[in-house]
């Protein structure tokens, strides 16, 4: 067995790995574990970007090389700090000789009403769903050129109508999907760039009240929520299973986009 790849020490590799590796932003709960988990069980190797949540990545890693060893990197970054995001693809680098997929899924979420908004919220929201998502493909794309990769953003339902009460992060989804649109021209024909747009997937750690969750389901066609797997494997159809589809967006909402 190898040594054990961590963010102090990614280990060293002169020849790229026979196994794709896929670098996912934001990887310690919730959806992007639920991507990694995917993408691990798809064969992928990867590497598992977070920021404070170091026991969570931890733990997810332990699980997945019980299954196949030294096949999890763990990347600490602040995506806020630009001059940070070519660090990361280069300990993958160092780490795996290839990138072969780039998920942007990390995402900062919650309410600004318009009279109550400051810069900073401002900073954070536009940062972590828009500016850092760019230069992170940015720094990714040489990499992902030679290995005819792909990037897939984390998108919303919302970047096409905004969300009440949430028109800081509204603009900047709307913004980020503008970015796959661009991207999968700038980046063309060697990267495909896609995104997936949840919809009702996991309530939003402070959760609605019991009518406002009401609500939502009642806007689902499909009456239910969705759960993170759904997510996950349209990551993976996007990755693996998609070579002609570029510049979309797909929907995994049940359908509540047509009734937003």
């Amino acid at each position: 067995m190898g040594a054990m790849a961590t963010e102090e020490d990614p280990g060293m590799t002169n020849t790229p790995a026979p196994n794709p590796v896929a670098l996912i932003t934001g990887a310690a709960h919730r959806i992007g574990a639920a991507i990694v988990r995917c993408l691990h069980g798809a064969g992928y190797d990867v590497a598992l970007h977070y920021r404070n949540s170091k026991a969570p990545a931890e733990g997810i890693r332990q699980a997945l090389e019980r299954q196949r060893a030294d096949s999890v990197l763990l990347v600490q970054a602040d995506l806020h700090d630009t001059a940070a995001l070519p660090r990361i693809v280069a300990q993958t680098q160092r780490w795996r000789g290839r990138l072969d997929l780039l998920v942007n899924n990390a995402s900062s979420y919650y309410p600004t009403p318009v009279a109550q908004t400051d810069e900073a919220q401002w900073a954070d929201l536009m940062g972590t769903n828009l500016k850092a998502p760019f230069f992170l493909a940015q720094a990714a794309a040489p990499l992902l050129r030679q290995a005819g990769g792909a990037v897939v953003n984390l998108v919303d339902v919302h970047a096409e109508r905004p969300a009440p009460g949430f028109p800081v992060y509204s603009m900047a989804k709307a913004g980020n999907a503008m970015m796959v649109k661009s991207l999968a021209a700038e980046l063309a024909p060697e990267v495909r760039v896609n995104g997936v747009a949840p919809g009702a997937i996991l309530w939003p750690e402070q959760a609605p009240e019991a009518a406002a969750k009401a609500e939502v389901l009642a806007r689902t066609p499909l009456a239910r929520m969705g759960e993170p797997a759904d997510i996950a494997r349209t990551v993976l159809f996007l990755a693996r299973d998609a070579p002609y589809i570029t510049g979309q967006i797909i929907a995994v909402d049940g359908g509540r986009s047509i009734r937003l």
